[in-house]
């Protein structure tokens, strides 16, 4: 995927940042759990409570969002560059070290830090670390090294 340089705009991002901490702290107040996607997703498949109902609307949301964003022309045009097979490994990958690290990002960046934990800080400053090197070796690899 590339990123339009041209297009960014710290506004757009400091309220993007903005509304995605309001609603973490309004899921927080009104649920009493931390909006991390993993966690809900994994609570639908292996849910034992009736609690269904909520984590099918918020992962909706999270599909339709984009869609309805895209439609109404507020979404940036995006290309990307990798393959299905590339895309699906990635996605794998994403999958185990959100299982090996007991949250994915929204849980242990976005929450897990405000909430200083610091099981979520090692896990934010490793899964950042790891994202920098997987990007440096891709560029190399992609450029023949």
């Amino acid at each position: 995927m590339t990123i339009d340089w041209s297009q960014f705009s710290p506004l757009s991002a400091f309220s993007g940042g903005l509304l995605i901490g309001l609603a973490a702290a309004a899921f927080m107040l009104l649920h009493g759990r931390i909006m991390g996607v993993s966690s809900i997703l994994g609570g639908l498949l292996t849910s034992v409570k009736d609690d269904s109902v909520w984590r099918v609307s918020f992962l909706a949301g999270l599909i339709a969002a984009p869609i309805l964003g895209s439609l109404i022309g507020f979404m940036p045009s995006v290309r990307i560059e990798q393959s299905f097979l590339g895309l699906s490994f990635a996605g794998l990958l994403v999958g185990f070290g959100t299982s090996l690290g007991n949250g994915c990002t929204s849980g242990h960046g976005v929450c897990g830090i405000a909430r200083l934990s610091p099981r979520s800080i090692i896990a934010t400053l490793t899964f950042m670390a790891f994202g920098m090197l997987t990007v440096w070796l891709m560029h190399k690899v992609q450029s023949g090294l």
